[in-house]
């Protein structure tokens, strides 16, 4: 065990120990249940979220001071999980499944649904999760718990997915640099990150692609933890960015859970992203891809090995250059061996119009979608 994992297991020991006192004492808050989007097949799909008592946060607002910010990040990371609590999952004709929750509070269930429930905005089905049982020291939380999970499920006439990372690619996190890091996520809200120029429309133009209809799906991938999904939800939504789910890590230490052993000279960052991209290409092994990302950390190399893994599947990555040139020397060899190699274009892009004219040329936007980024109203 290394020392990342170490002290990921003691953290969660002592959180676990303070969450049976605070029960113990009747200090805890309601439960709450966060659940995430998820995506799947209609044939398949699954199901995850997390039971934790409330952790008091209050909508996010443009007027939100640096400090109430702080706060708010602080509450988030100081959450009260409840592990061995069993959450039902509904699905049409009276099928009930449950699934319990684990030692840091987090359930995933994956099933095999008769029929789905009715769509909503296209591409997404919502399925209502609730809390059902507790273990005996938290009995005296039991009550009307519940929350919908919003699952994804493109459609037959989807021309491709799109698989993009968030930091530095959509959302404006200054990964390169630590301490501008820190200070962008501890001290912003959803309203107050800053997102990147054309993002959104050139986002929206994939989404669309050529037929006009919203049938490609999104995933974003993060080495966030799910201590950020309402921020990124958010952040989302408020920036007219397609939804999609956000596939981010349980723990800030040791190794991604379920990669051990497959590379173990990958770091946690790398072995998270790439098992999250395998999965969503395994779920739709008839569906090509679109993969974005940027220069700032190891999007280039992780696209490459999945280029390599999946022959055939990958259009085109575009990559943004966060202009740091000794990241960006790396990337010209990298492209030039992977178009040599598989037919595969690696194109590191200083701002999305110019990917957006390369998409529009290779047509995966319109022209009309691409106008409106250059003409913007």
């Amino acid at each position: 065990m290394n020392l990342g994992q170490w002290l990921a297991d003691a953290f969660e020991w002592t959180d676990a120990g303070m969450t049976r006192v605070a029960a113990r004492l009747g200090r805890l808050r309601p439960l709450h249940l966060d659940v995430y989007r998820s995506y799947g097949t209609p044939h398949r799909f699954y199901v995850k979220g997390r039971l934790l008592a409330d952790r008091g946060l209050t909508p996010q607002t443009e007027a939100d001071s640096p400090w109430r910010n702080f706060q708010a990040m602080y509450r988030r990371f100081n959450s009260r999980e409840i592990p061995g609590a069993e959450v039902v999952i509904s699905l049409p004709q009276h099928l009930d499944l449950p699934v319990v929750t684990g030692p840091t509070g987090y359930f995933t269930l994956r099933l095999d649904p008769p029929a789905l429930p009715a769509s909503v905005n296209y591409l997404w089905y919502p399925v209502t999760v609730r809390l059902t049982k507790l273990p005996t020291r938290f009995r005296g939380l039991l009550g009307q718990v519940e929350g919908v999970a919003q699952v994804l499920i493109p459609p037959p006439t989807a021309e491709f997915g799109v698989i993009s990372d968030l930091d530095d690619t959509v959302i404006v996190t200054r990964a390169t640099h630590i301490l501008r890091m820190l200070r962008t996520v501890l001290l912003r809200n959803a309203h107050s990150h800053e997102t990147l120029a054309g993002v959104a429309a050139f986002y929206q133009a994939l989404l669309h692609g050529q037929s006009g209809r919203p049938d490609n799906p999104f995933f974003y991938v993060s080495s966030s933890p799910w201590n950020l999904y309402d921020v990124l939800d958010d952040f989302l939504r408020l920036q007219g960015v397609p939804p999609g789910p956000l596939l981010l890590r349980e723990t800030l230490l040791g190794r991604t859970p379920g990669s051990e052993g497959k590379n173990p000279d990958a770091s946690p960052h790398h072995g998270h992203k790439l098992k999250e991209i395998n999965q969503v290409l395994d779920t739709y092994p008839d569906l090509p891809f679109i993969l974005l990302g940027d220069s700032g950390q190891q999007d280039p190399v992780i696209y490459a090995e999945v280029v390599r893994t999946y022959p055939g599947r990958i259009r085109v990555i575009y990559i943004r250059d966060v202009g740091v040139p000794a990241r960006a020397r790396h990337i010209g060899p990298l492209a030039a061996a992977l178009r040599r190699d598989t037919g595969v274009e690696l194109l590191l892009v200083p701002d999305y119009l110019t990917a957006a004219t390369h998409a529009a040329a290779h047509g995966f936007i319109t022209a009309e979608a691409l106008a409106g980024m250059k003409s913007p109203e």
